[in-house]
């Protein structure tokens, strides 16, 4: 599977289309309105796709901001023996980039022009959120937030994340330590004044095990950072999504809304309030209708917007000019750029 992924990022710079199936065709995509934001896209989980080549896609996709999560725990010291070789890993993914981002020029493949807006090239707007994946929050000791606090002391750092509660059948650690981890990862985003990035995920049997209402029980108690606070990976429903954005957290729907049947979805982005709209690609995973399936990157953000944009549009919800710059704009202002 490495290999034939591999092939296909090489078709690019051979036939000059951004995005292919499995057997190697072309596949054609929506272009984009406004810059396009992937807040949350995970350039150190590739299996099969080179990360270097994956921000050249993304810049020639109409990307102008990515966010990569990295966790203190699994990744740091497991892949990384050390915050500074993380560092130096991802800014030898960017330098790489600009190499790659040449010689696609060469061929005349060169990131799109959005006409007034002030957007920077997506490789001087590479950022960073960091925090601990519900996974690893039984590991949430002392070393671990010191590591934390390191990550989010390097300049790339806009925020606090991933971290929360999931109650899904993979995850093994109890409750009260996926609680605790929770509200001191949160503490952290408070003192520090960042906006946190949200992973929660409910139970699917129990439906005691509610994990969305315990995590607005805890955002109520703690607090809503000052900053900002979103659901990452959205794949509930209208009424959760109404209890989260009168809190006043933003909302970031990724691939699963271009699903065949996540109507539930989709009417929970066509209703969300505008100002709370963001887009993610959460990848390498859940890519996008037409290339579901495959390894998901962050270029393939452009399906998720269009999709959000189309979806309001045809409900009466703004026209999907309004749509793509409320996305835009809204990452920007969330992270502070």
């Amino acid at each position: 599977m490495a290999e034939e992924q591999i092939a296909l990022d090489d078709l690019m710079l051979a036939d000059g289309e951004l995005f292919h199936d499995r057997k190697g065709a072309a596949c054609d995509w929506p272009r984009p309105l406004a810059p396009l934001a992937d807040t949350h896209g995970h350039l150190t989980s590739f299996h099969a796709h080179d990360p270097a080549m994956a921000l050249v896609r993304a810049a020639l996709a109409g990307v102008r901001l990515l966010v990569v999560p990295v966790d203190p725990v699994s990744d740091i010291p497991r892949k990384w023996e050390s915050v500074g070789a993380f560092t130096s890993w991802l800014e030898g993914q960017i330098d790489l980039a600009r190499v790659c981002l040449l010689e696609a020029r060469e061929m005349g493949l060169v990131p799109p022009t959005f006409e007034g807006y002030d957007a920077p090239a997506l490789l001087d707007n590479v950022r960073i959120v960091a925090g601990v994946h519900p996974y690893g929050s039984a590991e949430v000791d002392d070393a671990a937030i010191e590591r934390l606090r390191e990550l989010l002391a390097t300049p790339r750092a806009v925020g606090v994340g991933e971290f929360g509660l999931d109650y899904g059948p993979y995850n093994k650690v109890a409750p009260d330590a996926q609680e605790a981890a929770f509200r001191r990862q949160l503490r952290v985003a408070h003192e520090l004044d960042l906006p946190v990035e949200l992973h929660i995920r409910d139970a699917a049997v129990d439906v005691r095990a509610n994990a969305h209402r315990l995590a607005a029980r805890v955002l109520r108690e703690e607090g809503v950072p000052g900053s900002g606070c979103e659901l990452h990976c959205f794949t509930s429903d209208l009424k959760v999504m109404e209890d989260f954005t009168r809190l006043g957290c933003h909302v970031a729907f990724g691939g699963a809304v271009t699903f065949t049947r996540s109507d539930d979805i989709r009417e929970a982005a066509t209703y969300c309030p505008e100002r709370y709209l963001l887009t993610e690609t959460d990848s390498p995973y859940m890519a996008p209708v037409p290339l579901r399936g495959e390894e998901c990157e962050p270029a393939m953000v452009a399906f998720t917007a269009a999709c959000v944009a189309d979806v309001r549009e045809a409900a009466g919800r703004g026209g999907r000019q309004s749509t793509y710059d409320a996305l835009w704009k809204n990452a920007c202002t969330f992270f502070g750029l």
